[in-house]
């Protein structure tokens, strides 16, 4: 038998107790809401992380991000294109029922059918079997040496809890009719939800039956979304809240100086980058019409120099970002020095716009969620300027995060033209920025599912699937390598930068802080 090994990866950790103190209640903000409750609704890694807390995967992460087993005890690869996962017995949903390979099966026929984002989490091909009521088969087309890297936030549902509830169809990011499973839980993990007004609030409890042995000390958890930075930032200091993020980059020494709280900050590995529609042959949002300026690569190219990321890295976001030169970070991808971005140069921007035929620029609508991503809002500001020294004139619609979700993802019709967007990739693998991100897809996205502005590039499709497929890993990074330098070339996006975790944290709290920004309730003590 031979167990898969796990996947080490460095992690910003703030020191945490061992020991069960007194029980507490945990008051915390974000700036964004959280809407919906179905654990495949929305890839988005505050979403994610919330529901971390209630559901489980087959793996979990550790704080340093290593694979550990969760509902799985163990897995090995019996033949090269079959994967076998042995779950754990005795665990419990939190309405009584048994945790089963039945609800593994159906989970990942859910995950995957029509409304879900979270589709990318198993391969269309991939065949699940049940073996025994505590095993279960996953047949491949192919072999896939990172098969499981992803399943952290693969939730499994209860089948029986789902389908009588009448919550099996997943409720979209754009569906205004939510069903059961969008506003009620019933996961197997370390807490239950008690109440849950969407966009609003959403109370948390200990469940005491949880199979695993319970670190934290905490009875209730309860969460306020906070989209003001100051009203955020000034609840912390005050004391009426436990835990606020993100923190603000002008607030960190703020946070730090105030003798009741600190501030939690390190490198996070989510990249924040431009898209263009280049799929379209006219954009939905533009003054050219006619035809689609982006899909000239001179005029994406002309966008991307002139773009100064160093000031945006100095007077937006204070320091705390890293400018990128690929879509994925430096810690996840042991070549990523080999690249270097585009120099900032307004001028020979200027002249590619001219030699694309657009000497006096165009218009275009940019959009841009104003409570996701650190300054998001501001960013967007910045490129607007910055590209109208170009003659690019911007119509800046920035929105919170749940009606620009709705609007450009695959279930709102990839309503956009020019958009924001951070990813973190959920296999902490090139390999999911390549398939997810630059993968070719139709309009209802198949195949690329956030490929928002459908990029494609078969050569870059068929250096996918043989990186899906290659087990040596030098073969894997040469291939990776020069997946991302038909990108580049391409101009397929514009990667910004990465940017850095801020927290504030009251004196009286342990935690640990993860480097792909996802908060889970079982490391917390509560002094």
């Amino acid at each position: 038998m031979r167990i898969i090994g796990q996947l080490v990866l460095a992690g910003t950790i703030a020191s945490a107790a061992c020991t069960t103190a007194s029980a507490e209640t945990l008051k915390y903000a974000f700036q964004g809401t959280l809407n919906q409750l179905d654990p495949y609704t929305l890839n988005e890694t505050f979403t994610l992380g919330s529901h971390g807390n209630v559901y489980e995967g087959l793996t979990r992460r550790a704080p340093d991000l290593t694979i550990e087993p969760a509902l799985a005890e163990q897995w090995e690869i019996i033949e090269p294109n079959r994967w076998r996962f042995y779950l754990r017995k005795g665990v419990k949903f939190h309405n009584g029922n048994d945790f089963n390979a039945d609800d593994v099966v159906f989970s990942a026929a859910r995950v995957r059918s029509e409304g879900s984002d979270l589709t990318s989490r198993i391969d269309p091909d991939v065949k699940v079997e049940k073996v025994d009521d505590y095993t279960v088969d996953f047949i491949l087309p192919s072999p896939n040496p990172i098969l499981h890297y992803s399943w952290d936030t693969w939730f499994i549902m209860d089948k029986e809890w789902t389908e009588a509830n009448n919550a099996v169809k997943v409720t979209s990011a754009s569906d205004t009719t939510p069903n059961y499973a969008s506003l009620h839980a019933n996961g197997t993990g370390p807490f239950t939800v008690v109440s849950h007004e969407a966009g609003v609030r959403t109370v948390y409890a200990r469940y005491d039956d949880w199979w695993d042995t319970a670190i934290h000390n905490l009875d209730t958890v309860e969460f306020t979304p906070i989209a003001s930075d100051a009203t955020r930032i000034a609840a912390l200091l005050s004391g009426d809240l436990d835990m606020v993020y993100p923190v603000p980059v002008q607030d960190i020494k703020r946070v730090e100086s105030n003798e009741a709280t600190r501030a939690l900050t390190g490198p996070e590995l989510r990249t924040v980058f431009l898209g263009f529609d280049q799929r379209r042959d006219e954009l939905l949002h533009s003054t050219v019409k006619g035809k689609n300026p982006f899909k000239d690569v001179r005029v994406r190219k002309a966008f991307y120099q002139a773009l100064n990321l160093d000031a945006i890295r100095d007077k937006i976001m204070r320091g705390l970002s890293t400018p990128s030169a690929l879509m994925i970070s430096p810690f996840l991808f042991s070549r990523a020095g080999e690249f270097e971005r585009l120099p900032y140069d307004p001028k020979a921007a200027k002249a590619l716009l001219v030699e694309a035929g657009y000497p006096d620029g165009f218009g275009v609508s940019l959009d841009c969620p104003n409570d996701r991503y650190v300054n998001d809002e501001a960013i967007c500001q910045a490129v607007a300027a910055f590209l109208a020294r170009i003659g690019i004139k911007v119509d800046l619609n920035a929105q919170p995060k749940a009606q620009y979700f709705a609007k450009v993802l695959a279930s709102g019709g990839y309503d956009t033209s020019f958009y924001l967007l951070g990813w973190t990739p959920a296999s902490f693998d090139s390999s999911n920025v390549l398939a997810d991100l630059h993968g070719c897809r139709d309009d209802k996205g198949t195949g690329g599912p956030f490929n928002l502005g459908g990029y494609c590039n078969p050569e870059v499709d068929a250096l996918t699937a043989r990186i899906f497929a290659e087990n040596d890993p030098e073969a894997r990074d040469q291939l990776i390598v020069d997946a991302y330098r038909l990108t580049l070339d391409d101009v397929a996006y514009i990667p910004l930068h990465q940017q850095g975790l801020a927290w504030g944290v009251s004196n009286r709290v342990e935690l640990r802080q993860r480097a792909d920004n996802q908060f889970h309730f079982r490391w917390v003590v509560k002094k």
